[in-house]
C-alpha cells in the first residue's frame, strides 16, 4: 500500500518533483484532464489575492476521435505520452513556462468511504483507517493508495480527552497514480500534488461557504453530487449520466447527427417548447425539455438522496446548490433543478476571486461553469 503525506487536502505531495497573460515566477499550474477536454489554469499570488496567469484548452475530438477517458474506465484511454504530448501543445500555444502542477482524478476513478473511529490519539488514526479499509474497499490494500479526512471529533492529546471521529476515506488504484505520474515525467513538469477532482470543484466553488451547500458536478460523462460544509467534503457520489448522455438522447428523439443535436442543447436546454422552425400541431416533436426532462430527474434524485442522507447523519438542510461542469450553464437547466428542490441554485465561476484583466469578464463568467476543477486544484498548489 502506498501512503501519501496528510496535509490540508487529499493526495498531497508524492514528490517535490487561449490567451497570454503575464508570467510570474511564482506561478503554478492546475490540470484537469476530463472525459472531453483537457484543460490547463496558470495561478499565482499576487499580495493576498491569487491571480489568473494564463489557461489553454484543448478539446478530445481536435487530438483524437474518442474521449480522453470513460466512466467504465478509470484510467485513461490513450497512453501517457499521447496525453503529455496534448499537454506540452497547450503550453507551447499559450507560452505556458510554469512547470510545477497538480493534477485532479475524476471522482470516478476513486472510491469514497465513511466510518466512524471511537476516540484515539492522532499517532492512532493512520492504523485504525488502515485497518477499517480492509473492511470497506473493494481493492487489494497493495493496489491501491489511500488518504483520509476526520471530518468531525477530535483526537485525543495529552492535555486533551478526544471524541469519537469521522472519517471520510478515499482510495485510487495505483494505476491511476502512476500514470499521473508518467504523464508528469513525459510533459516535462514538476509533479507536487494529485487530489480527487470533487476537492478542487469545492475549492474553487464553496470555500467561502460557511454552511452547508450541494456540489452538483455535470460533466460529459459523468456527474457528481457532493455535500460540503464549511468548506469540507462530507459525502460525495458519482454517476453516469451527463452532458453527452443528453446530447445522445436528443440525437435519437430528432433523429439528427450527434454534432447537430449538441448545436440545439446548448441553443435551446430546456427553455424553448419546439426544437425549431414554426410547425404545426401534426409535424410538432418533441420538446428538448421533454426528451432532456426524465434525464435531468435523475440527477434530481441523488441531489435529493445524499442531501437527504445527510440530514439523517448530521441533523443539517443544505442551504444552496451549486452547479458547475460544462452542462451547468444549459439553459433553463437551473431554474429547473431549482423549481424541482426549491432550493437556491447557484452557478459556479471560480475566475471570481481572481485577479485578472476586466476586458475577460465577460469570457470567463461563461466559461467558468467548466473550468472549477482545473482552478480548485491550481489553487491547492498555492496553498
Amino acid at each position: 500500500m502506498i501512503k501519501l503525506p496528510i496535509d490540508l487536502s487529499f493526495f498531497k505531495k508524492i514528490k517535490k518533483p487561449k490567451v497570454q497573460l503575464a508570467v510570474s515566477a511564482g506561478a503554478f499550474l492546475g490540470i484537469d484532464i476530463g472525459t472531453s477536454a483537457l484543460k490547463i489554469a496558470e495561478l499565482s499570488r499576487a499580495g493576498e489575492r491569487l491571480k489568473l496567469e494564463n489557461y489553454g484548452e484543448m478539446k478530445a475530438p481536435s487530438f483524437y476521435e474518442k474521449p480522453f477517458r470513460t466512466f467504465e474506465k478509470t484510467t485513461l484511454l490513450l497512453s501517457s505520452q499521447d496525453v503529455a504530448k496534448a499537454i506540452r501543445g497547450i503550453m507551447e500555444e499559450a507560452q505556458i513556462k510554469t512547470s510545477r502542477v497538480a493534477f485532479s482524478i475524476p471522482d470516478f476513478s476513486t472510491f469514497f468511504t465513511a466510518f466512524e473511529l471511537p476516540a484515539m490519539t492522532q499517532e492512532e488514526v493512520a492504523q485504525a483507517v488502515e485497518y477499517e479499509a480492509r473492511q470497506h474497499v473493494p481493492l487489494p490494500l497493495l493496489d491501491i493508495t489511500l488518504d483520509w479526512q476526520i471530518t468531525a471529533g477530535r483526537p485525543a492529546t495529552d492535555k486533551q480527552k478526544g471524541t469519537p471521529l469521522k472519517i471520510l476515506l478515499v482510495a485510487v488504484p495505483n494505476e491511476v497514480v502512476n500514470q499521473y505520474q508518467q504523464i508528469a515525467s513525459a510533459a516535462g513538469l514538476k509533479l507536487d500534488a494529485i487530489e480527487a477532482e470533487v476537492f478542487s470543484f469545492a475549492r474553487a466553488s464553496a470555500s467561502y461557504e460557511k454552511g452547508v451547500v450541494v456540489l452538483v458536478d455535470i460533466g460529459a460523462q459523468s456527474a457528481t453530487v457532493s455535500i460540503v460544509e464549511k468548506g469540507m467534503v462530507k459525502l460525495s457520489h458519482s454517476f453516469d449520466m451527463a452532458g453527452a448522455e443528453f446530447t445522445r438522447r436528443l440525437a435519437q428523439s430528432f433523429h439528427m447527427e450527434y454534432e447537430e443535436a449538441e448545436k440545439i442543447k446548448r441553443q435551446q436546454g430546456l427553455e424553448h417548447s419546439l426544437v425549431a422552425g414554426e410547425q404545426t400541431a401534426q409535424e410538432a416533436q418533441p420538446s428538448v425539455k421533454l426528451i432532456l426532462g426524465p434525464i435531468i430527474d435523475l440527477i434530481i434524485v441523488e441531489i435529493e438522496k445524499i442531501s437527504r442522507a445527510f440530514k439523517q447523519e448530521e441533523g443539517k438542510d443544505a442551504e444552496k446548490i451549486i452547479l458547475a461542469g460544462g452542462s451547468a450553464l444549459l439553459p433553463g437547466l437551473a431554474e429547473y433543478i431549482g423549481y424541482q428542490v426549491k432550493e437556491e441554485i447557484i452557478i459556479s465561476n471560480p475566475f471570481e476571486s481572481l485577479f485578472y484583466p476586466p476586458i475577460l469578464e465577460r469570457h470567463l463568467k461563461a466559461m467558468g461553469p467548466a473550468w472549477a476543477v482545473a482552478i480548485g486544484v491550481a489553487k491547492r498548489g498555492l496553498e
